[in-house]
């Protein structure tokens, strides 16, 4: 689990919050199974998070970068009209049929539309716009996911980064990655088109508001 927080208070916090439920349950056990790096997977935390604001806003159309097992897309999922939608990308073919598996379990996994490919490419076909938007993929490209993201959110709408504070690292960078999470940060603080928040959910989530 990726949290900066101690495990005793983690499961403190998720005990005091609405629960997944089974499906949820079943996806994690899978992806400690049949996946190398179970660690990627958002958990409930998190995800209860997620679909609290999807809710929050009323969204009915989101977009994501990062499907991996689909568990946050599924959170999300649930917090929509029945006429919403889950756009969600990833360029593993194998990890996203173990979401679509779990999908097919749950009465909302039909909102939710799968892109198989490379997400710096697949996001310029996404026609805007989305309400909330959800970033959790390689970290050197969060630049380009958040620029074109912001070009497809609504104004008001939201963009929620995951891995923000990555580990602890972003306070003495020294790998690609660690560098790549500084730059983000620092641009999103600079962007006077946006509000922002760096929470230290889990491994920090950067909450972000288009301006309207």
């Amino acid at each position: 689990m990726l949290t900066l927080v101690p495990e005793t208070v983690e499961q403190y916090a998720r005990r005091h919050s609405t629960p997944m439920g089974p499906v949820f349950e079943a996806l994690e056990a899978t992806t400690k199974e049949r996946t190398d790096v179970p660690q990627m997977q958002v958990g409930p935390l998190e995800g209860a998070f997620l679909r609290l604001l999807v809710g929050a806003i009323g969204a009915k159309r989101v977009l994501e970068v990062g499907t991996f097992t689909g568990y946050s897309a599924l959170a999300m999922a649930e917090a929509l009209p029945e006429d919403g939608e889950v756009v969600t990308l990833d360029v593993d073919a194998d990890a996203v049929a173990i979401a679509q598996e779990h999908w097919s379990r749950s009465p909302h996994g039909k909102k939710i539309v799968s892109v198989i490919g490379d997400a710096r490419e697949t996001i310029i076909g996404q026609k805007g716009p989305f309400d909330l938007v959800f970033i959790d993929a390689d970290k050197e490209s969060y630049l380009v996911y958040y620029e074109a993201a912001l070009a497809r959110l609504r104004p008001g709408g939201l963009i929620i980064v995951d891995n923000t504070l990555w580990g602890g690292a972003v306070l003495e960078p020294k790998e690609t990655s660690d560098l790549a999470i500084v730059a983000f940060n620092e641009h999103v603080r600079a962007d006077d088109r946006v509000e922002n928040v760096l929470l230290t959910v889990r491994d920090g989530m950067m909450l972000v508001r288009k301006r309207p």
